[in-house]
């Protein structure tokens, strides 16, 4: 696997438990900062976008 470089989600609270994301050829990689073993889920763009979508329509909803 390429060397990835990973950025914080920006509704990451403090401490030690955030979402992390990096983007390589064709995937997009998925992380948790509190997981000692550091699993990596992979995705496809098109995947992760959909992923994002429901979340925001989720967070939407809980709101209104």
């Amino acid at each position: 696997m390429p060397k990835l470089t990973w950025q914080k989600s920006s509704y990451c609270a403090q401490g030690n438990s955030c979402v992390h994301v990096a983007a390589s050829a064709g995937t997009v990689h998925i992380t948790e900062s509190s997981d000692p073993s550091r699993s990596i889920l992979a995705a496809t763009p098109r995947a992760f976008g959909a992923l994002v979508h429901t979340l925001k329509l989720k967070e939407n909803r809980t709101r209104g």
